[in-house]
């Protein structure tokens, strides 16, 4: 999934102070996750799964123009690539709520002001993802730059203005949310591997996207 935006509000992972990091709680939700059990791992291995799949799938079709000679339109192709993640990614949510459920609620986050918390970052998660695809459109979301159908301009408004990939970042919230609410460790540890997915994810389609443009760019000023 791909879209333009502004500077990084909070200026990434690399400004916080690891030392401050209180040890004992993270000892104690290492505690109570059974990382061998099944549910667990499928949950992880949906959740690596999804970027990898539609980076290697995007790739190929902006190579090959493969799936859009396939489908016959590149906005058919997009269309059903869209599709096909979209149902990827509702079976990653299923994985991780049954993978919370198989393991036990830890009593530390079992708390009214944690389960709050964790709704607030439900909203703001859901805010972000719903402003993100309502600004990008539909094939602006789900890679069409592949497809070759890119967008005129970047896109700078809400939430692009806050922070640079909304999406990502807010479905990474709405997962963390979950598990707050749920008072699961295992949520919060899946929400860490979404959130380095992404982070991986992003590293690679960032600069791919980029050179889509300028590329597009150089056709037009040789016109």
């Amino acid at each position: 999934m791909s879209g333009s935006a502004g500077p990084d509000c909070c200026g990434g992972l690399g400004n916080l102070d690891y030392s401050q990091v209180d040890m004992s709680v993270l000892s104690e939700l290492v505690r109570h996750v059974d990382v061998m059990q099944p549910r667990f791992c499928v949950a992880v291995i949906a959740i690596i799964f999804n970027p990898f799949f539609w980076n290697v799938v995007a790739r190929w079709e902006h190579r090959t123009r493969g799936l859009t000679r396939l489908f016959g339109s590149p906005y058919v192709a997009c269309y059903c690539l869209g599709t096909l993640i979209l149902l990827l990614n509702v079976y990653r949510s299923h994985s991780i709520t049954v993978a919370m459920k198989g393991q036990p609620r830890l009593e530390l986050m079992d708390s009214v002001q944690v389960y709050y918390a964790g709704a607030a970052l439900l909203a703001m998660g859901s805010l972000f993802v719903i402003s993100s695809f309502l600004a990008l459109g539909f094939t602006g979301t789900f890679l069409g730059d592949y497809f070759g159908i890119l967008m005129e301009q970047k896109v700078t408004g809400f939430p692009f203005n806050i922070m640079e990939n909304p999406m990502y970042w807010g479905s990474t919230a709405n997962y963390l949310g979950l598990a707050l609410m749920n008072a699961s460790p295992v949520g919060v540890l899946l929400t860490v591997v979404v959130a380095l997915s992404y982070r991986v994810a992003i590293s690679y389609e960032g600069p791919f996207t980029e050179e889509i443009y300028r590329q597009r760019s150089q056709r037009c000023k040789h016109k």
